[in-house]
């Protein structure tokens, strides 16, 4: 490979690096190049891109990105799912594959930002609900006070009305 390739290999990176909300190191070793064909599809339709780096570029891009503790991460076959956009997508998605296709696909591992993440963690992020549904349980949360003390309040107002209602049926009634 030429040096202009690797320099244009390791800025790419560096943006991909700089630029994803997350990162998730897969070891891709015993897995067909028609598996990663399709794990690259899935992965494509959610936003997610898929590259198999060489190590030694990997490791110029991060320490230039500034993910210095990411460097010790790259030994071995080593391709990287970088996310744009929801951080558990994917996790999830990465899992769900793993899952449907007994591929033997392995996830050594992640970052978060400046975080590195183990592959237990991102197990846990696939199993999170989305961003859209944790922040709607929240809301929920902070609205259900509001809604018990507006009934506390109302309670004694509706039964005066009653008792209202019920004196001016009794005087019509006369």
């Amino acid at each position: 490979m030429s040096r202009e390739k690797k320099v244009e290999i390791i800025d790419r990176l560096q943006q991909d690096f700089s630029g994803c909300s997350i990162g998730i190191l897969t070891d891709y070793r015993g897995i067909s190049t028609s598996e990663i064909t399709i794990l690259r599809r899935r992965l494509r339709e959610s936003g997610i891109e898929y590259r198999v780096v060489k190590n030694t570029l990997a490791r110029l891009a991060a320490e230039r990105a500034g993910k210095d503790n990411l460097v010790n991460s790259f030994d071995g076959p080593v391709a990287i799912a970088f996310g744009y956009g929801d951080i558990t997508e994917p996790a999830r998605v990465l899992a769900d594959y793993i899952r449907t296709s007994k591929a033997s696909l392995d996830i050594k591992g992640g970052f978060l930002g400046g975080r590195l993440l183990t592959s237990e963690d991102v197990t846990t992020l696939s199993t999170l609900p989305s961003r859209e549904v944790l922040l709607a349980k929240v809301l929920g949360g902070m609205q259900s006070p509001a809604r018990a003390l507006v009934n506390c309040l109302v309670t004694p107002i509706r039964g005066i009305m009653g008792a209202l209602q019920a004196r001016v049926k009794q005087l019509e009634g006369e």
